[in-house]
């Protein structure tokens, strides 16, 4: 009766156990986080997104600086000047002009520059200018994807951390009862105290598993915090993004080499280092400028005395440049030198997409090869250890037989929980190498960032201190 009886209290605390993660779930489920809605969170809160943001912004007024070099340059100046004459030719001056011998001399007026011809410099700048701004456009769909993708991983990584959590308490409630049984039978000399210290010892060691698990999780609980901006509620288990996944490697590849923005943000980058060698050659060829100057002019203390006059010019300049000390040389040199390097660096993301394909889609397969071998595994395990059970009853089985077998259902089963968080993390992965990651193809509800809204107010402005935003 007392064996009946023990077994009757453990399986009643196993079911406390596993039914008490479910009911928390059914209770909590009109405000749990979905792994959507942790990616649409952090496509809003995320802070190293919205400082790509800014970045992107400050990026924009580059075209505008570029754009001064069409513009006029106007500037004002005013100056006094003082001039002493002494001797007799100064008197003489000093009296035919009716002026002391202190002299005065003030000016005061407007000069306006406009560059006419710069050797297409400033068409150049202004090329390399929007060509940079694209690329930035590119890198910032980049960290918008890879921002994505953390928070998927983040939130993955809670379930499995939960998973693991809920299945090791199971496991502790197992081995207080095989620590109650096996004290039990040696009440009455059915055990031995070999059997109530290995159960004693699994115990212990199950108690330190629980307190390490507890530990992680909270570590992934701080990181999604850190990507998504919120507490994170109510986490399950989502599921692979298996659909959107192309059928073979080969062409998950050629549409990553197609549309991943990185590799698009080298070819923008390849464009502006272009239009940087062409700038760097405007500087061997001939400028126009015209200059256009308004002044008043006066004498003395006076501006109304007989010397006051008003005078306006406009000049017209051509410089040809025949040599500047062969710095115009070494800058197109370097120029080109900076072209071939983003050259190379497009080979080598292209590369690095490829890798990140064919490793997310190799990671999944085996995610899902490790899901279906776990769920055989943890089936026969499980049976194992009721058999063990049974037989510990009639003396077949010991209590070591009973703690063998027990951890290696626990082993199938974080293995499984390990397993599945591995094929959503890789599914996500694969989709973000392809560069499909975004708010569209996942279907996120969140206001969408429009980074040409900024540009468009901003690449024409010709004054103004404050930034769109009112800053």
């Amino acid at each position: 009766m007392r064996r009946v009886g023990t077994v009757l209290k453990f399986r009643r605390a196993l079911l406390a156990a596993v039914m008490a993660p479910a009911i928390v779930a059914l209770s909590s489920a009109a405000w749990a986080d979905s792994i959507f809605d942790a990616m649409a969170k952090a496509y809003e809160n995320n802070p190293d997104l919205n400082a790509a943001r800014a970045g992107l912004r400050a990026t924009d007024e580059g075209v505008t600086i570029a754009k001064a070099g069409w513009r006029p340059q106007v500037s004002g100046f005013a100056q006094i000047s003082s001039t002493r004459y002494s001797g007799k030719e100064a008197s003489d001056i000093a009296e035919a002009q009716n002026y002391g011998l202190d002299f005065f001399n003030k000016s005061a007026g407007l000069t306006v520059t406009q560059q006419i011809f710069d050797g297409f410099q400033t068409l150049n700048r202004v090329r390399s200018a929007e060509s940079t701004v694209y690329s930035e456009r590119a890198n910032l769909k980049a960290t918008e994807i890879q921002t994505l993708l953390s928070a998927a991983q983040s939130y993955a990584n809670i379930a499995r951390d939960q998973e693991i959590v809920s299945i090791r308490k199971q496991n502790l409630a197992f081995l207080r009862e095989q620590v109650n049984a096996a004290t039990s039978r040696l009440d009455v000399g059915e055990g031995t105290k070999t059997d109530v210290s290995l159960a004693e010892a699994e115990l212990a060691q199950a108690e330190g598993a629980l307190a390490n698990a507890d530990f992680q999780l909270k570590q992934s609980r701080a990181v999604y915090v850190q990507i998504v901006g919120e507490t994170p509620k109510a986490i399950r288990q989502a599921k692979p993004l298996s659909k959107t996944l192309p059928k073979s490697i080969d062409d998950a590849v050629a549409t990553g080499w197609r549309e991943h923005p990185a590799i698009l943000a080298a070819m923008y980058a390849i464009d502006s280092a272009g239009f940087q060698v062409k700038t760097a050659e405007g500087a061997m060829l001939p400028g126009v400028v015209v200059q256009g100057q308004v002044s008043a002019n006066g004498g003395n203390s006076d501006w109304s005395t007989l010397n006051n006059y008003n005078s306006s010019s406009v000049t017209a300049r051509i410089n040809v440049p025949i040599y500047q000390g062969g710095a115009e040389y070494g800058e197109i040199r370097q120029a080109k030198e900076r072209l071939g390097q983003q050259q190379i660096q497009l080979d080598s993301t292209r590369l690095e997409v490829q890798r990140t394909i064919v490793a997310a889609i190799a990671q999944f397969d085996a995610a899902k090869a490790m899901i279906e071998a776990g769920n055989v595994q943890l089936q026969a395990a499980q049976q194992a250890l009721d058999g063990v059970l049974e037989e510990r009853k009639v003396g077949q089985a010991t209590t070591l037989d009973v703690l063998d077998y027990q951890a290696r259902v626990l082993n199938a089963r974080e293995g499984l929980a390990s397993a599945n968080r591995d094929a959503v993390v890789a599914s996500f992965g694969a989709v973000a190498a392809m560069g499909h990651l975004t708010i569209d193809t996942v279907g996120l509800k969140v206001a969408r960032y429009e980074p040409e809204e900024h540009y468009g107010k901003v690449k024409d402005k010709w004054f103004g201190l404050r930034t769109v935003d009112g800053r």
